[in-house]
């Protein structure tokens, strides 16, 4: 497996590591949908949310909630309406971001943005 595959499921076992620490139930991970992928679908409290996993080695160049520009984000309102199609929804959504730094099991930092875009449509 590529290395950037390894570090991509380390960062969403981080991630939700983080998130059961502050109260999330997890319902999905990698949910796909079309060419989008839900990274994790949780819900906190009566909030079904939608989290987008960013993960690097480093932030030489940018911090990883950078990636989840326009594109990024029309996709997961995309993946997100067909998800509460499915489960035939009817609370509050949000759409959040996790971006980890990871240099190894021991260095790391996560930091979540919590309703970090609306989608527009």
């Amino acid at each position: 497996m590529a290395w950037n595959n390894i570090l991509g499921e380390r960062g969403e076992q981080l991630a939700i590591s983080h998130l059961k620490k502050k109260g999330y139930v997890i319902l999905e991970t990698n949910w796909r949908y079309r060419r989008a992928e839900l990274d994790i679908i949780a819900k906190h409290g009566e909030i079904l949310v939608f989290i987008e996993v960013k993960t690097r080695n480093n932030n030489n160049f940018a911090e990883p909630e950078m990636a989840v520009d326009g594109k990024k984000q029309k996709l997961m309102a995309s993946a997100g309406a067909a998800y509460m199609r499915k489960i035939e929804h009817d609370w509050e959504v949000r759409f959040d971001v996790i971006s980890i730094i990871y240099k190894n099991e021991k260095d790391f930092h996560v930091r979540h943005f919590e309703d970090a875009f609306f989608p527009y449509e």
